[in-house]
């Protein structure tokens, strides 16, 4: 009987702490969160090949808020011009898809930031000899997406640190076209997340080596319409206690991104 009894107050407990977290009165009635994504940002999302299911840090975090929450997750696939207006037009609640918190978006959307991370030099293990410091970028051609923020980055770093020999940018079509490049040797290095490259190591052993460290910090961020103050609280707390229960740990040590963890999530950190 003292065993039903303790096993009953912890149930109690569990059941408290799962309806703690206060969600917006239509949230809470639908029964779900819908979260716009594009699957193509490894290890953050991607489709798995061999399932082709929904994979990733942010699969697994986005499903762990939804367990906190007593939500499902429906997950909306969309493309990364429409993430803004998606949420805009209220087609989706949130964007949970590798997506940087910058203080430019703040005016359409508020960040619950969950990651850190930066950009990231780095060349072809080949090469790695000649970079050993990052002062020997300086006159060499480097190519980074033009779709990021990290061609002002590296405009930034140069100016500060090459004096008359300036690095060459090429702006390439994403984190894979740079990465081509690199391998054809029309650029001598590249830059992309941090986040991202133990995992494009591994997928490909020998063929990358980083020069030093990130070269800014930015945030990642949940995004959610600037009104949806409810809910862009819920969602902190959400983290905030996945950080309090080891499961935020456990899940970037899966995807070897536990350099990039946070102590505790802030809204709107990103500059």
């Amino acid at each position: 009987m003292k065993r039903v009894l303790v096993a009953a107050a912890v149930f109690g407990a569990m059941t408290v702490s799962a309806v703690a977290i206060e969600l917006p009165p239509e949230i809470a009635k639908r029964g779900s969160i819908k979260i716009a994504l594009v699957p193509n940002y490894p290890p953050m999302e991607f489709r798995d090949p061999a399932t082709n299911a929904l994979s990733g840090f942010d699969i697994d975090l986005g499903e762990a808020i939804g367990r906190k929450l007593g939500v499902k997750i429906e997950w909306q696939e969309t493309s990364f011009d429409q993430f803004m207006p998606s949420i805009s037009t209220g087609r989706v609640d949130a964007i949970l898809s590798g997506f940087t918190d910058y203080a430019s978006r703040h005016d359409t959307a508020s960040f619950v930031d969950y990651l850190k991370s930066g950009p990231n030099f780095f060349v072809q293990q080949s090469r790695a000899a000649e970079f050993k410091d990052l002062a020997a970028l300086c006159g060499k051609k480097v190519g980074a997406s033009r779709r990021t923020k990290f061609p002002a980055e590296i405009a930034t770093w140069s100016e500060k640190n090459c004096g008359s020999a300036p690095i060459v940018f090429v702006g390439t079509d994403g984190s894979a076209d740079a990465r081509t490049q690199l391998k054809q040797g029309r650029i001598d290095a590249a830059v992309q997340g941090n986040e991202t490259l133990p995992y494009i190591m591994d997928l490909e052993p020998g063929a990358y080596a980083p020069v030093g460290t990130p070269i800014s910090q930015q945030f990642t961020g949940i995004a959610l319409p600037v009104k949806e103050k409810a809910l862009a609280q819920a969602m902190l707390e959400a983290v905030d206690a996945l950080i309090a229960d080891g499961s935020y740990r456990t899940l970037l040590a899966k995807w070897k991104l536990s350099d990039n963890s946070i102590e505790k999530a802030t809204i709107n950190a990103g500059q």
